[in-house]
């Protein structure tokens, strides 16, 4: 219940402060306007992500720094693959690291993402859509000694 907590706290935060409304409209004022709901047809394309955090160095090891860049398709079904560069302050950098796994986008343009970056590793992400899917926020949310978050933009859609 506390993990759950915390995650709608994050989500709160993160929606408040990406600027255009987290509701997939490009930020204007107008009302009239009719706001439309997100599915898992909005992720779809290529998405060029900037992550940053720390991460144990390995288990039961000290935590590192992380920097890294992603490219990631996400299908528009429920389904993702991505290409990874990620450098660790201590364990160094795995050049183009290959991953994928599964994203489940709410009503609400928020999102969860289970990704395997390699055998036996699994992240839970939190996500945040906005400017109707060509922006995204995320935060890793477990496993708890990865602390990460991340930007990400379309860079093309399928």
């Amino acid at each position: 219940m506390r993990r759950l907590q915390m995650a709608f706290v994050l989500a709160m935060i993160l929606a408040a402060g990406v600027g255009p409304r987290a509701s997939g409209t490009s930020g204007d004022r107008d009302d009239s306007r009719r706001v439309r709901g997100c599915t898992n047809e909005t992720l779809q394309g290529t998405y060029g992500i900037q992550v940053q955090g720390t991460q144990p160095a390995g288990p039961g090891g000290p935590i590192e720094s992380v920097i890294g860049v992603v490219m990631r398709d996400y299908d528009g079904l429920g389904q993702f693959t991505q290409v990874g560069n990620v450098k660790g302050s201590i364990t160094g950098w795995v050049p183009d690291r290959v991953g994928g796994g599964t994203y489940d986008v709410a009503a609400d343009c928020s999102a969860v993402v289970h990704l395997q970056p390699a055998p036996g590793i699994v992240l839970e992400e939190r996500l945040i859509i906005v400017d109707d899917g060509r922006e995204v926020r995320s935060a890793t949310m477990l496993p708890p000694p990865v602390m990460a978050t991340g930007v990400a933009r379309r860079v093309h859609r399928d």
